[in-house]
C-alpha cells in the first residue's frame, strides 16, 4: 500500500507502516527526525501522487479548542483559524481512497463535521491522557490494543495529564505522536484493501 503521512516530521507513523512492508512517505515543512522516505515541503504539492491511504496530522495551533479563546479575545486574527480550516478541508477532499485526519479536540468538529472517533493514548499502552479525534474516510474505527487506563488513573495528575501541564509554547513536544497508536494504525489499517 502507498501511504502518505501528512504533516509529520517525527517519522513515527511512517516508520510503523514501513515496518509492515508498506511504501510509506512522511511529509512536512520541517525535515524528518528519523531516517526514511520524507518529502520536505507542502503536502498539497504531492497529494495527487496516487496514494492509497493518507494519515494527516494538520497543525493544531489554530484548530484546538484549548486555544480558541485567543481568537475570541482578539489576541489572534481570525484569518489564521480560517486558513487552518481550509487546509483541513483540502486534506479531507484529497483524491485518496482512505483518509484519517488526526487532531486534538478542535474546531474541525464545529466548522466541518464531527469526528468519527475519539481515542486516548492509554488505550494503546501509553500511561497518559490526551483526547484525540479521528475523522475517517473508508476506514474502520481504530480498536484499542493495550488499555492501561487503570494504571494511568493511579498516577499523579501532572503525570497522566502531562500534555496539558506542559503548557503552550511547547508545540513540538505537545504534538509528538504515540508509537502505540501508530502501530495500531499500521496493523489495522495496513490490512485494508
Amino acid at each position: 500500500m502507498k501511504v502518505l503521512v501528512a504533516c509529520e516530521y517525527s517519522g513515527i507513523v511512517r516508520d510503523a507502516f514501513t515496518k509492515k512492508g508498506h511504501d510509506a512517505t512522511s511529509c512536512d515543512i520541517l525535515p524528518t527526525e528519523s531516517e526514511g522516505k520524507h518529502y520536505q515541503g507542502d503536502v498539497l504539492d504531492i497529494i495527487n501522487d496516487g496514494w492509497d491511504l493518507m494519515i494527516a496530522h494538520p497543525p493544531c495551533t489554530h484548530l484546538s479548542v484549548s486555544g480558541a479563546r485567543w481568537f475570541t479575545e482578539g489576541r489572534k486574527p481570525m484569518y489564521l483559524r480560517d486558513e487552518a480550516i481550509e487546509f483541513v478541508k483540502k486534506l479531507m477532499d484529497a483524491p485518496i481512497d482512505k483518509i484519517c485526519i488526526e487532531n486534538p479536540v478542535s474546531v474541525i468538529s464545529s466548522y466541518i463535521r464531527k469526528s468519527d472517533q475519539m481515542i486516548n493514548p492509554f488505550q494503546f499502552g501509553h500511561m497518559e491522557y490526551k483526547r484525540t479525534c479521528l475523522w475517517l474516510k473508508n476506514l474502520p474505527k481504530l480498536k484499542e490494543t493495550n488499555n492501561v487506563k487503570k494504571e494511568t488513573d493511579a498516577l499523579p495528575d501532572k503525570e497522566k495529564h502531562r500534555i496539558w501541564w506542559i503548557g503552550g509554547g511547547k508545540g513540538k513536544e505537545r504534538s509528538k505522536f504515540y508509537t502505540g497508536i501508530a502501530d495500531a494504525m499500521a496493523n489495522q489499517w495496513g490490512e485494508q484493501r
